[in-house]
């Protein structure tokens, strides 16, 4: 049995994790419709209790993992031309992946109509925070306080200091050099953590998807199937279709082979809605899994986490020709220029968290005049999407980095194609016993 045990891989273990916990919630909660036992003790109780910690162990990690890591990445980049082609080229990939994200969520719903006017309400309401301005994430990419941005987690402040903080690192001699091998250090300590806290996964993600199948209101996805289905079917498009197409083209690599090594990254997204919390996954397997450098991963994937929102931006585009057809308000290609801009720019600003692209989607709607009262149809299915379109988000961060990495000269093409690199599978084991 226990041998059994230790040929399981980590995506299957997270896999029987996430099947488990569904058929466990869905027989709760249809054994025990109405029981106010499950929900205390068990729904917000137990399962919330190991969730909740699952996801903040793996936020634990994400403002230590992106200064350190960046911090390194950057030291190795003394040129300053190095680090204006590295940024150029990341930010450029990120943006143009995003705007052909929209374009074709866009496309989607103006072909199907999904939107019927008969589910417009008097009655809607949707209390949205204001979102930020472009001006004012910009000039909120500076921290005033950088030890202030850390404790608050403002990841695009984070990465400003940590570039610079790098750079001034790699000019400094000698010291520099001793500074920069204390980062080294405690990068390997803290990939060691990662390594750790993964081991939890299957539990964590057993308890998220069991509270997720008792929580789901079923009647919710009546009214907006059909706005689900092509969500749906934009993100899986823009997830396996155009993300490996652009693989292919542009580095030549095998996108089978990166699918597969992206499985357990995927499935972390998929659980915890939150490409931050699924950062430190991401890092590990695209250096150990997938051959990219240190010095380029650390910059890209956390960069990514931060702009890089295409899941996000998908939903942006549907939701608001969704909500323009339930509203009978016809848009003009202006509007959907207009839209295509604002959430491909609205991307840099949405951080990296479970939810806050609604927040988003009330400024894009702001923008072309459509009433933000119509989130209220869709917060109901959201969660779900939230799931799949960060799975997008994390497995377009990893195409860049392959990319930038194959471009650079900073990637081991031994390394992605040998199917047991960075395997996880009973490292933990071997570890202790050593």
């Amino acid at each position: 049995m226990l041998t059994q045990s230790k040929k399981l891989g980590l995506t299957s273990k997270i896999l029987i994790g996430m099947a488990f916990g569904f058929l466990i919630g869905f027989a709760l909660r249809t054994a025990f419709p109405e029981s106010q036992w499950v929900t205390d003790y068990l729904t917000n109780g137990l399962f919330h209790v190991i969730g909740a910690i699952f996801v903040s162990a793996l936020k634990m990690l994400v403002v230590p993992l992106v200064l350190v890591s960046l911090v390194c990445g950057t030291c190795s980049l003394s040129d300053p031309s190095s680090l204006g082609r590295l940024g150029g080229k990341t930010i450029a990939f990120y943006l143009t992946t995003t705007a052909i994200a929209i374009s074709l969520a866009i496309f989607a719903a103006v072909m199907i109509h999904p939107g019927n006017a008969s589910l417009a309400s008097e009655n809607m309401e949707f209390a949205a925070k204001t979102a930020p301005s472009l001006s004012q994430v910009l000039i909120d990419m500076v921290p005033t306080n950088p030890i202030k941005a850390m404790t608050e987690g403002k990841m695009l402040q984070i990465i400003i200091f940590a570039v610079v903080f790098g750079f001034a690192i790699s000019h400094l001699g000698e010291r520099g050099k001793r500074v920069a091998a204390l980062f080294e250090d405690l990068n390997e300590v803290i990939m060691k953590v990662v390594t750790l806290v993964m081991q939890l996964a299957p539990y964590g993600v057993f308890a998220l998807i069991a509270k997720l199948a008792l929580t789901v209101d079923a009647s919710a996805f009546k009214s907006v199937l059909m706005y689900f289905l092509v969500v749906l079917g934009a993100l899986i498009v823009h997830g396996l279709v155009v993300y490996p197409t652009l693989l292919k083209l542009l580095s030549g690599l095998n996108p089978i082979i990166f699918l597969k090594k992206l499985r357990d990254v995927q499935l972390f997204a998929f659980s915890t809605a939150s490409s931050n919390a699924t950062l430190p996954v991401t890092v590990e397997t695209a250096e150990h899994r997938m051959g990219v450098s240190n010095k380029i991963a650390s910059f890209t994937l956390p960069l990514g986490a931060t702009i890089n929102m295409d899941g996000t931006a998908i939903m942006q585009g549907v939701a608001t020709v969704f909500i323009a057809q339930v509203f009978g308000i016809d848009l003009t290609l202006t509007d959907y220029l207009t839209v295509i801009l604002t959430a491909t720019l609205a991307s840099i600003g949405t951080a990296g968290v479970p939810g806050v692209g609604l927040i988003m989607l009330a400024m894009v709607l702001n923008q072309v005049g459509l009433p933000v009262e119509g989130i209220a149809l869709i917060i109901g299915v959201d969660r779900l999407l939230d799931m799949v379109r960060t799975a997008v988000n994390v497995t377009g961060d990893s195409v860049v980095t392959l990319i930038v990495a194959k471009s650079e000269g900073e990637f081991d093409s031994e390394t992605f194609h040998n199917p047991e690199a960075g395997k996880l599978k009973g490292n933990l084991t071997d570890q202790v016993q050593s």
